[in-house]
């Protein structure tokens, strides 16, 4: 990283010095000049630069990283955590995330936390209507836009339609719609929630950051349950957006 973009930071004005210096990273993240994923200089380092104390350059670190904007990774040190701009999620559409990245020019990518085939829960027999001893598919990934975390998504397929999950790279609905399985409908629920500290890691954002949770069921033609998903989406990134039409007297 150029030294040069801290060397011209302007730590002049009113209030603690740590909040100026505060100020200075976090504009320099908002207009670019600190890009997504640039490593900080040891706070040492930086501390000599700017001609601040450590304990300073601590601080003003550490409500950046609880505000999301950095992230400490231990033994690697200090990262730029920018993200993109907010995305819109219509909510009258039944697409895939890899459909949604792609549509926005954003590269889909995943990083896998399971993929295998178990005996069916209660919740998952009830839900997708299954037999006493039926088995499922559950896959678990984050999904990631540019390479950036973007949600956590658990979903749930009975294994007679998904008998090997790990045939599922990037697109679950683009390996259904080859076994001729095609989703046309879904019923979803939206809640507010916060992130676990597990979650909040694995999103690179704070412990008790806000996050949307949806649930899923996807049904076929015939109303057979397909799918069970739920996804924890940050709600730094995403908007959802419902286009509504007036039906009756205000």
């Amino acid at each position: 990283m150029r030294v040069q973009i801290f060397e011209d930071f302007d730590l002049s004005g009113d209030g603690p010095i740590y909040r100026r210096l505060k100020a200075r990273l976090a504009g320099a993240i908002g207009s670019g000049a600190l890009v997504h994923g640039a490593a900080l200089p040891p706070e040492r380092e930086l501390a000599q630069i700017v001609g601040v104390s450590r304990v300073t350059v601590r601080r003003a670190i550490a409500e950046l990283t609880t505000e999301g904007l950095l992230q400490r990774r231990h033994g690697a040190g200090t990262f730029v955590m920018r993200p993109p701009a907010r995305i819109e999620q219509p909510l009258q559409r039944l697409t895939s995330f890899t459909q949604d990245m792609q549509a926005r020019g954003l590269k889909p990518s995943s990083l896998w936390l399971e993929r295998g085939v178990h005996a069916a829960t209660a919740e998952e027999i009830e839900g997708l209507k299954l037999g006493e001893n039926a088995s499922v598919a559950r896959l678990s990934r984050i999904r990631l836009g540019d390479d950036l975390p973007m949600a956590i998504e658990h979903s749930t397929i009975p294994a007679d339609i998904l008998d090997r999950p790990e045939a599922v790279e990037s697109s679950l609905y683009s390996v259904l719609a080859e076994r001729g399985v095609t989703m046309v409908r879904a019923e979803e629920r939206i809640t507010a929630c916060l992130l676990s500290a597990e979650q909040a890691a694995l999103l690179t954002v704070p412990a008790g950051a806000p996050a949307l949770h949806i649930r899923r069921t996807g049904f076929d033609a015939g109303g057979r349950p397909l799918e069970m998903t739920r996804t924890y989406y940050r709600s730094d990134i995403y908007d959802l957006v419902a286009d509504l039409t007036y039906a009756g007297d205000l």
